[in-house]
């Protein structure tokens, strides 16, 4: 679903020291499944025998159906079109919670700004290319969640308003697999949708938390990890700004970062943002709005918001990786 959100998380299944750690259960082996969706990579692990592939395939098949703007025949991309669908659970649960995260950041996290990110057509190290400022100044016009409603199960939209939901619909994927284990009463997993994870127990197999990895945000495109942590029974999603970049004239690199008020990409030097919620859905929400909300905002609106962890990686003034942890990120 989601081009813009980056994949900066990798999941790692080895053990490390740990306090009184549970006991490894003797042969046990978990489930795991594994595939494609939503335009990137799944991973399932979990404590049963049971091989639940074809549920699976069953609910990514009913939220790409409710949330793909990559279907045409799915509601959003209907919606998009102007017809009258009456929308499903999956896509009214994610649509309110947009609403609660829009409110809250003051609009650094809109659903509606999806056109004009197509507009800027951002591309990896392409060259900044100037756009027709009409052009942007129309699409920007229908840019603004509070200009969409949820009455009923109608969407209530201007005109010209394209819904977006790749910065939330991913994590929301990684719940609705959990909570489909958790009906079956399974207490131990680990799902990985692209790097955005949900955590739950331990890892049976080894005998300790599920312990996960972020990436360094390396422009040359290799991998290595910056941080190493336990994940239990909470979620984490990351999005980064390394790997889609335009270049103007003087060599100033621009994220795929587009300021909601103006319509025009803005300058940042925040490389990765991480974030540890209770559900996959809010923290993947939430690391696309800090995305755009810089350090210094961040760190003032985490103030109030002991809840949600966070983890940035950014370069200082001398092109050097820094990294900041706040509200006890290291302790998750």
């Amino acid at each position: 679903m989601n081009k813009v959100l980056l994949l900066l998380c990798i999941a790692f299944f080895f053990g490390c020291k740990q306090t009184n750690p549970p006991k490894k259960t003797v042969g046990f082996e978990n489930t795991r499944l594994e595939g494609s969706v939503f335009g990137t990579f799944y991973q399932v692990t979990y404590d049963a025998d049971v091989n639940y592939q074809k549920q699976l395939d069953s609910l990514f098949f009913v939220i790409n159906k409710s949330m793909s703007t990559y279907i045409d025949d799915s509601d959003i991309s209907k919606l998009n079109r102007n017809e009258s669908i009456d929308i499903d659970t999956h896509f009214k649960t994610v649509f309110e919670t947009s609403e609660v995260i829009y409110k809250a950041t003051n609009g650094a996290f809109d659903p509606t700004i999806g056109a004009v990110v197509n507009a800027w057509d951002f591309g990896p190290e392409g060259k900044i290319v100037d756009l027709d400022s009409l052009k942007i100044n129309n699409l920007m016009q229908s840019v603004g969640l509070s200009k969409v409603q949820l009455v009923h199960s109608k969407i209530i939209k201007p005109i010209g308003a394209f819904l977006d939901f790749n910065a939330i619909a991913k994590g929301y994927g990684v719940d609705v697999v959990g909570q489909f284990l958790e009906s079956n009463h399974v207490k131990n997993y680990l799902i990985n949708i692209g790097g955005e994870l949900r955590a739950r127990g331990i890892n049976k197999a080894s005998g300790k938390v599920w312990t996960v990895g972020v990436e360094n945000p390396n422009f040359n495109g290799s991998q290595s990890i910056n941080k190493v942590l336990f994940l239990k029974d909470k979620a984490m999603a990351t999005s980064g700004t390394y790997r889609k970049f335009k270049v103007d004239e003087k060599g100033n690199r621009y994220a795929h970062i587009i300021d909601t008020k103006t319509g025009y990409p803005s300058k940042t030097n925040l490389l990765s943002i991480s974030v540890i919620a209770e559900n996959c859905m809010t923290a993947d929400a939430y690391a696309t709005a800090f995305k755009a909300m810089g350090i210094e905002k961040v760190k003032a609106f985490l103030a109030t918001h002991p809840e949600l962890k966070v983890f940035l990686i950014f370069e200082n003034e001398n092109k050097e990786f820094e990294t900041l942890s706040l509200n006890g990120f290291a302790d998750a």
